[in-house]
């Protein structure tokens, strides 16, 4: 598998998951009926790519909304990460939030508290 990849809807957010490249990007809203269903081929295959990870690994996260449900399957995602930041490769997380959204500023710094890789706040114009 050389890449894994969800089209976006207005629910669910668009994942591109470059294994080639060590290069995953989460874009959108993340309102799914079933987070857990919605993200579990996401988690799988981060299984799948810690076996062989890429010396570096770089996640984009771009998200305008996630409900309750999302950020513990978020905290799942990046849990995996954290596993493969530990076992070698350098994974580094951007968290992309637009100036005027403190909410998702905060998500951010929250996740930033709760695991160890390094985090980079992005902050993006409108």
């Amino acid at each position: 598998m050389e890449k894994y990849a969800i089209e976006g809807t207005p629910k669910t957010p668009t994942i591109s998951f470059d294994i080639k490249g060590g290069i995953l990007e989460i874009k959108g809203r993340s309102i799914p009926e079933n987070s857990i269903e919605f993200y579990k081929p996401l988690v799988d295959a981060l299984d799948k790519y810690s076996i062989a990870a890429k010396p570096s690994t770089t996640v984009n996260i771009q998200l305008e909304y996630f409900n309750t449900s999302s950020s513990k399957c978020i905290l799942d995602v990046f849990k995996k990460l954290e596993s493969i930041h530990k076992g070698g490769s350098e994974v580094t997380i951007n968290w992309h939030y637009e100036e005027d959204d403190e909410d998702m500023l905060e998500a951010g710094e929250d996740y930033q508290a709760i695991i160890s890789v390094p985090f980079k706040m992005v902050q993006v114009a409108e």
